[in-house]
C-alpha cells in the first residue's frame, strides 16, 4: 500500500509542477492547495517590485555602458551647437576684423583727406552696460560661450553704428567739398595761348595814370573781342559799367571767393544770374582805364586778393582747353 502511493504521488507532481498539492491525511488523497486572494496579491506585488527593481538595474547599468536613446540625441545636439558657435565665433571675428579695417581707413585716409577729425578710440569702443544687461545668460552651462558672443555682437553693432554715421559725415563732407571744388575760379578766364601781362604786383607807374599802385589781377594780353569765360560756378553780381574797370562782370562764387573780369568790350550776362564754370560772361576789349585791349581778371577771398595764377596752370594747349570748356558747358545744359 505505501508503495502504490509513493508511485501515484510523483505523477501528478512531474505533470502538475506548477501547482502545489498536499496530501490528506484523512483519505490519503492529494488536494491543490488554494491560496487565498490576499496572498496572491502579495505575492503579484512582490513579483512586480521584484521585476520592476530588476528593470531599473539593467536600464541603469544599460545606460551607463551605452547611453540611453534620448541622451545620445541630447549629446549630438550639444555637440551641433557647440560647432555652430565655433562657426559664429569665427564670423564675429571676421566682422571685428572688417570692423578694423574700416576704422583704419576713416581715421588714416578719408577724415585727414577732408580735413575732419578723427573720431577718439574711446567712443568707438565704449562700453555697452553693466553685468545685468546679460542677467538671462547666466546659469547655463555654456554660459561663458553665450556671454563672450554677446559682448562681442553688442561691441560690432556699436563700433558699426559709430561707424555708419562717421561715414555719413564723410558723404556729405565730400559732397560739400565736390561742390565746393565746382564753384572755385580753378581755370583759365581765356584762351591759355594768350600771353600774360602785368601780374598781381606794385606798379612804380601806371601805364594809363602814370602813378605808382597796386596791380591786384592778371593781366591777359587778348586781342579785342576774345571769349571770356567763368572760372567758377556762382552768381553773378555785378554787371555793367565799373569805373576804371570799364564793363565789369564780378561772380560771387561763395566760400568767400569773387571773381572779377575787367575792361570787356561786351558782357554777355545780367546781374543775378547763376552761372556753371565754363559759362560765357563777355568779350575782352579796352573798356576803363586801359592802355590798349585786355582782359583785368582778379580774385579775392574775403576782401583778400590772391594771385590768381595760384588757381590755374597753363600746361594744356589750345585745343585740351576748348574742349574742357565744351565739355563744362555739356554739363551745365545737362543740368
Amino acid at each position: 500500500m505505501f508503495r502504490f502511493a509513493t508511485l501515484s504521488i510523483q505523477k501528478p507532481r512531474q505533470l502538475m509542477f506548477s501547482r502545489k498539492y498536499f496530501l490528506d491525511p484523512s483519505d490519503l488523497q492529494y488536494k491543490r492547495v488554494k491560496v487565498p486572494w490576499k496572498g496572491k496579491l502579495l505575492r503579484f506585488t512582490i513579483f512586480m517590485i521584484v521585476a520592476v527593481a530588476i528593470t531599473i538595474l539593467y536600464t541603469s547599468l544599460f545606460n551607463r555602458m551605452f547611453g540611453s536613446p534620448k541622451e545620445k540625441t541630447l549629446n549630438q545636439e550639444i555637440e551641433s551647437l557647440k560647432l555652430k558657435y565655433s562657426i559664429l565665433e569665427r564670423s564675429i571675428d571676421n566682422a571685428l576684423r572688417s570692423l578694423d579695417d574700416l576704422e583704419l581707413s576713416d581715421g588714416n585716409r578719408y577724415r585727414p583727406v577732408l580735413e575732419m577729425d578723427s573720431i577718439p578710440a574711446s567712443i568707438r569702443k565704449m562700453g555697452t552696460g553693466g553685468v545685468s544687461r546679460y542677467e538671462e545668460l547666466e546659469g547655463f552651462f555654456n554660459t561663458p560661450l553665450l556671454l563672450g558672443s554677446r559682448r562681442k555682437v553688442d561691441e560690432i553693432k556699436n563700433r558699426a553704428t559709430i561707424q555708419l554715421e562717421s561715414f555719413r559725415a564723410i558723404e556729405e563732407q565730400k559732397n560739400e567739398w565736390k561742390r565746393q571744388m565746382e564753384y572755385l575760379p580753378m581755370i583759365s578766364p581765356v584762351n591759355v595761348i594768350y600771353r600774360l601781362g602785368d601780374g598781381l604786383k606794385f606798379r612804380e607807374k601806371h601805364p594809363v595814370l602814370g602813378t605808382p599802385q597796386w596791380h591786384h589781377g592778371q593781366d591777359f594780353s587778348t586781342p579785342h573781342g576774345t571769349k571770356v569765360y567763368a572760372t567758377g560756378s556762382g552768381t553773378v553780381i555785378d554787371a555793367g559799367w565799373n569805373g576804371g574797370f570799364g564793363n565789369c562782370v564780378v561772380v560771387d562764387h561763395g566760400y568767400g571767393y569773387r571773381t572779377t573780369y575787367g575792361h570787356l568790350s561786351a558782357i554777355k550776362v545780367t546781374e543775378g544770374l547763376n552761372v556753371k564754370r565754363g559759362d560765357l560772361l563777355g568779350l575782352s576789349g579796352s573798356t576803363g582805364t586801359s592802355s590798349g585791349p585786355h582782359l583785368h581778371y582778379q580774385i579775392d577771398l574775403f576782401g583778400q586778393h590772391k594771385n590768381p595764377l595760384y588757381y590755374f596752370n597753363n600746361d594744356l594747349t589750345e585745343d585740351e582747353y576748348f574742349d574742357m570748356i565744351q565739355t563744362l558747358t555739356a554739363h551745365s545744359r545737362l543740368r
